[in-house]
């Protein structure tokens, strides 16, 4: 389906739970979430149900998100019921990848094709510290056990923190030739309840361009402006949402896991497809991409987002 500014929308990005294991600091409050009840959430049959009034309107792609993903208890069964929707071609999870040591072989029996793994830090005490609850070493166990499960090329998520990993920039990009991955820096976004970053965290991801002369210019992938380090194996993916957004190439809506269609990450404009049957669902999903914005408010340190929520209520 295309939008009335000629955007052809073809992604659905689907979040399956907004609760998570770690509780990273740009996510989500240090004590966790406000438990909605059962009753408030998508069920199984309704996630599979707006995934297939999502491809009769010429949704091809699919990305599962959270919260994290894998602490939803059916999340395999959810995986497989979605790869089997008529229209999809792909679908995708982006997790922290703690819990693939575990589940990375049944992921992949169960269709799913691609992993973007986050990992803002390669330093054991900032990754406790970014984290609160987590562990560098089960989240790196988590990488190798996706590349011995057949994922054969994944993307690893770095947001981009001033005064926190900047200083990272070349010891991430290296796994790049660590590994047969993409690595993705990913700018800081100014979300609800993240004042506890100051201003000098919102850096661009021309910070990247500076401390790595080196790299050379490898196209676009969707979002991200690709470049690649000599030798390496993998990109070094650029996704700057903040300093120079990419709204006008927006082909994405989103589904939270309380059933609110967003047409905009960073609008509070949401649409309920919860209860709904499948054409009561397809007629949301056009209301709500019908009513994508050009562009989202300006965003930076002192802009916050109109989301009016946290990342891990929307879908990361």
């Amino acid at each position: 389906m295309v939008d009335i500014y000629g955007r052809e929308i073809s992604y659905l990005r689907l979040s399956v739970t907004d609760r998570c294991n770690l509780r990273c600091r740009y996510c989500m409050p240090a004590d966790g979430i406000c438990k909605k009840s059962h009753a408030e959430m998508l069920t199984e049959d309704e996630m599979v149900r707006a995934v297939e009034a999502a491809a009769s309107l010429g949704i091809r792609k699919l990305r599962l998100t959270g919260g994290e993903p894998l602490v939803k208890k059916n999340i395999l069964s959810i995986c497989e019921r979605c790869a089997a929707v008529e229209g999809i071609r792909e679908v995708c999870l982006t997790t922290n990848g703690t819990l693939l040591p575990q589940m990375a072989k049944d992921l992949k029996a169960a269709g799913v094709e691609r992993l973007n793994i986050s990992l803002d830090t390669l330093d054991p005490e900032k990754y406790a510290y970014i984290t609160r609850v987590g562990t560098l070493k089960q989240a790196l166990r988590g990488i190798d056990c996706a590349l011995e499960a057949g994922f054969a090329h994944l993307k690893i998520n770095a947001v981009l923190i001033g005064g926190f990993n900047d200083d990272e920039i070349p010891a991430l990009a290296e796994l790049t030739r660590r590994y047969p991955a993409d690595v993705r820096f990913i700018e800081l976004m100014p979300m609800t309840e993240q004042e506890q970053f100051g201003q000098n965290a919102y850096v661009p991801t021309s910070a990247v361009l500076d401390a790595l002369p080196e790299l050379e210019a490898a196209g676009e992938d969707g979002v991200a402006r690709l470049y690649r380090l000599p030798n390496a194996g993998g990109n070094i993916g650029l996704i700057s949402a903040v300093s120079s957004h990419f709204c006008a190439a927006c082909n994405r809506i989103r589904l939270t896991a309380d059933g609110k269609l967003k047409p905009c990450l960073h609008s509070d404009a949401e649409y309920s497809v919860k209860g709904l049957d499948l054409e009561g669902m397809r007629r949301e999903m056009e209301r709500a991409i019908l009513a994508k914005p050009a562009c989202h408010a300006p965003l930076s340190s002192v802009e916050r987002s109109n989301a009016g929520r946290n990342m891990n209520q929307i879908g990361g």
